[in-house]
């Protein structure tokens, strides 16, 4: 363990974060709405916390290990999460307590889209324009802009990628140099932003909610400067656009770098896990669509059609976009809804849940194992796109859905000893370590009614999530510990 290394790399991460929280003033000095000084004083506060933190071992050049990896982004996003979250303790509207502000803050930068706010539509929109901005920059992960600026500063970066890239399958790199890996993926993500927000833009949002939404589309994350989320535009071709660039979003950002540079679309056809992604959501959606018409939910057939593809995508990819009070609907739909957000987008995307590659390759181990059954000394190969995969790769994913079932447990258990209804607790654990937002029961609407214990509780599971379980409990290990 390099205690100096890590202190400085943090040191670097807020003074580059504190420069963020200058960017909503210019908004509420335009809009006058008094919000200008507790956006600056955060900006001070965390300067000067990242100073003190970096200035004693400025000069210290050292690469990263493993395991300081695993702490730098653990205790990263811990920091900045608390970070973040003071401009909501000092904001006049909303002025949230500590736990409040933290829930938010960490639901921002998870982009998990859970809320504890209510009345979005009255707040200034500079601190409207905050959340959304909290979003887009956990999205794609502020450590992975780090890397690409860190190895200039003598800190190597490769560790802290492993650590931070969702997904099963983290040595594989874009480009030689992690650096370069790095502004690739960033380059893709800010140009899907920007397309984004023209596409909003041209579809009738003003430039304020285009830039709002597209922050919040790309990063998958549901927050939404209006309570009726995308519902309140109440506009079919704005639906359309946020279900495409949902879906784009929630495929692995390594595909969209090829394909731009092949400059061939078949590219994402040859992908398998890309087809299973594109095949659950059509079979998602299909299936809520018509139990929308049949159980008397929409009275036509067109509207059952664009409000089932819409929120089966938007939960789908764990992105949580609304148009309707979808956990008031009847029947099994919710459930099944909530269940599609366990499996998620693809790795190597901005979406939440255990990653479509790992749910496929359950399932093809699944049926390896009944063949076994009937063949026991059949050698049967595991292949994802017509290539064998090692079975340490195998095994690594039964590890993680163990470990991913068993944290699920614990939480919902926790809550539900803490008081919480069974279907809320069990709505509000899927929903943020899966990183979704919206669930059903008490936290349907929001979560600003549940206790404090349960917002802490909740807030650890959003960081499990993003994190993928591993890089928080591997920290809880003897084994991690030991010299």
């Amino acid at each position: 363990m390099q205690p100096k290394i890590i202190r400085r790399v943090l040191g670097i991460l807020l003074m580059l974060f504190s420069v963020t929280q200058l960017i909503p003033i210019p908004i509420s000095l335009y809009d006058d709405d008094g919000q200008a000084l507790p956006f600056f004083m955060a900006f001070l506060v965390t300067l000067v916390i990242g100073l003190l933190m970096w200035l004693p071992v400025r000069r210290v050049e050292q690469d990263l290990h493993l395991r300081d990896g695993f702490l730098v982004v653990a205790m990263s996003w811990l920091v900045l999460s608390v970070s973040g979250a003071i401009p909501f303790m000092l904001s006049t509207s909303p002025h949230l307590e500590l736990v409040d502000a933290v829930f938010e803050s960490v639901s921002g930068l998870t982009t998990t889209g859970a809320t504890v706010i209510t009345h979005l539509d009255d707040l200034p929109r500079s601190v409207l324009y905050y959340r959304q901005q909290l979003q887009w920059l956990g999205g794609m992960g502020i450590i992975v802009l780090a890397v690409a600026i860190l190895p200039m500063l003598g800190i190597g970066g490769m560790q802290l990628y492993r650590a931070e890239t969702p997904g099963p399958m983290k040595d594989n790199k874009l480009t030689p140099r992690i650096t370069e890996t790095a502004k690739a993926l960033w380059f893709i993500y800010l140009g899907l932003t920007v397309v984004c927000a023209l596409a909003y833009r041209f579809a009738g949002m003003s430039l304020f909610d285009a830039v709002s939404h597209s922050f919040s589309t790309i990063a998958m994350g549901g927050f939404s400067p209006y309570d009726e989320s995308i519902g309140y535009f109440d506009n079919p071709l704005i639906e359309s656009i946020a279900i495409i660039f949902m879906l784009l979003a929630g495929i692995n950002f390594s595909l969209h770098f090829i394909a731009w540079r092949s400059m061939n679309i078949g590219t994402y056809l040859a992908d398998a896990e890309t087809r299973t992604y594109f095949a659950i959501l059509l079979f998602t959606a299909a299936l809520t669509s018509i139990l929308l018409y049949t159980l008397h939910v929409t009275g036509e057939p067109a509207a059952a059609l664009i409000t089932g593809i819409f929120q089966a995508v938007s939960i789908g990819t764990t992105t949580g976009f609304t148009t309707e009070a979808y956990y008031l609907w009847p029947g099994a739909i919710p459930v099944i809804l909530i269940f599609s957000s366990f499996i998620g987008g693809c790795a190597g995307s901005t979406a939440g849940g255990i990653k479509v590659i790992r749910f496929l390759l359950l399932i093809k181990q699944g049926n390896r194992e009944i063949k076994w059954l009937i063949h026991p000394n059949a050698i049967i190969p595991i292949k994802v796109g017509g290539k064998p995969l090692s079975d340490k790769v195998v095994s690594a994913v039964w590890s993680f859905f163990s470990a991913y079932v068993a944290s699920f447990v614990v939480i919902m258990v926790v809550l539900m000893i803490s008081g919480m209804d069974q279907i809320t607790a069990f709505s509000a654990v899927a929903a943020t370590i899966n990183n979704l937002g919206p669930g059903m029961g008490a936290v349907g609407p929001n979560y600003a009614g549940i206790s404090d214990f349960a917002k802490w509780v909740l807030s650890f599971a959003m960081l499990l999530g993003r994190l993928e379980v591993f890089t928080l409990l591997v920290l809880i290990s003897i084994a991690f510990w030991r010299k």
